[in-house]
């Protein structure tokens, strides 16, 4: 049977489908605004990894707290990207955050092939936010 469509229901409908649409946008916005933080959290994390390994450089100290830190951040940065569906960078993410767990066990040629340099990671991230805000 076919139900005729009364003026009550259809503006029902359309009531609906307004405030489906709406929710839509605010999701969408609030799903950029997550990617954005995320974004510039990889940027301030290969600014602090940098200065940690120029401070180890410069005083040959090895510091585990600091390590330990940079390990969980990347760590974190890396299952914040994925959740946002930033994949590649996710992964590198994670990958960095591995190698700090325990640099010296970290294979030299996996981390050049996984293309996890500082300068490398900045790029992509400030890449990936020109796309989201262009």
């Amino acid at each position: 049977m076919i139900e005729v469509v009364t003026a009550i229901s259809l503006w029902e409908l359309v009531k609906h489908s307004s405030r489906w649409v709406v929710n839509l946008q605010r999701a969408r916005d609030e799903r950029k605004k997550e990617s954005v933080k995320a974004l510039r959290q990889v940027i301030v994390a290969a600014r602090k990894t940098a200065v940690y390994m120029r401070q180890l450089e410069e005083t040959g100290t090895q510091s585990h707290q600091a390590e330990t830190e940079l390990a969980v951040l990347w760590t974190e940065l890396g299952f914040a990207l994925a959740d946002l569906g930033i994949d590649k960078l996710a992964k590198r993410c994670r990958i960095k955050g591995k190698q700090w767990q325990d640099p010296a066990k970290m294979d030299k040629e996996y981390l050049a092939r996984a293309d996890v340099s500082l300068v490398r990671m900045e790029q992509i991230a400030n890449q990936v936010l020109r796309e989201i805000n262009s």
